[in-house]
């Protein structure tokens, strides 16, 4: 499958001009049909805690906008949404749209940037969403969830064969984000795609090595990932760790199973 990851200057709190800037950025491209595109966290307003402006229903403008383009261009579309859901909460969340306009996954940020305010003014998803994109189980993270990783590894081991995150990382700490994108690729020994805006959108295969690499606002990166692509050895199958009696009792029991068949 051919991944295109999306590096995007975004305009404050201006989702019209975004939209238009996606749609600039995209319609010169010939995307072969059933890709996927990437784009950054809250893709429509950045990185904002201004919640009574931007936040919006499951099925609002953002998402309206994510749905056209996924079937106007034939492509599975990821995308960041401010989402107000039941009551007063507000999620950062990750959408994924089909080729046919279907919502195939939401996933709701785990891990809120209490140093930037996040935790006050969004509420912290409760799981960790894998779903099938044409012939790849996706598993998708929003930004600050990049620097845990076990919940990357918890994917891993629920059989995510890419994985996807999307951000507005402060440029500022862009050496953070490359290292750390590269170690969640090479522990798991899988690809990882990474949209973002100001650092560096990426895609890395299994073995940490960037594939392509955006240099300059605004940009698309493609690249195909193969997943037959022969890897130098699979060391997962080694991990011996606590985890498996302190955590939680999903990863307890994949482990269990394993060691039967093995």
């Amino acid at each position: 499958m051919n991944v295109y990851g999306c590096q995007l200057n975004i305009v404050w709190e201006d989702k019209a001009k975004n939209f238009t800037k996606i749609r600039n950025l995209l319609g010169r491209k010939m995307l072969p049909a059933g890709s996927m595109v990437v784009l950054p966290e809250m893709c429509a307003t950045g990185f904002s805690m201004n919640t009574d402006k931007i936040a919006e229903g499951a099925d609002g403008p953002t998402t309206k906008f994510i749905r056209e383009l996924a079937r106007e261009l034939g492509v599975y579309v990821v995308g960041g949404v401010v989402r107000r859901g039941p009551g007063k909460r507000i999620f950062n969340e990750a959408v994924c749209i089909s080729p046919s306009g279907k919502r195939v996954a939401r996933y709701d940020k785990l891990h809120l940037f209490s140093p930037g305010g996040e935790a006050q003014h969004y509420t912290p998803g409760g799981r960790i969403t894998l779903f099938r994109c044409g012939n790849l189980k996706v598993a998708l993270y929003v930004c600050y969830d990049l620097r845990f990783p076990e919940i990357f590894r918890q994917a891993t081991l629920r059989g995510a064969e890419v994985l996807v995150v999307i951000a507005n990382w402060p440029s500022r700490r862009r050496h953070h984000w490359s290292a750390l994108l590269q170690a969640r690729a090479i522990e798991n020994q899988l690809h990882l795609v990474a949209s973002g805006y100001d650092i560096p959108t990426a895609i890395y295969d299994r073995a940490g090595e960037a594939l392509v690499k955006a240099k300059k606002d605004p940009e698309v990166v493609v690249c195909e990932i193969d997943l037959n692509a022969r890897q130098l050895w699979y060391w997962l199958g080694d991990w011996r760790s606590r985890i498996w009696r302190e955590g939680p009792p999903r990863l307890q029991d994949k482990h269990e199973s394993d060691s039967r068949s093995r």
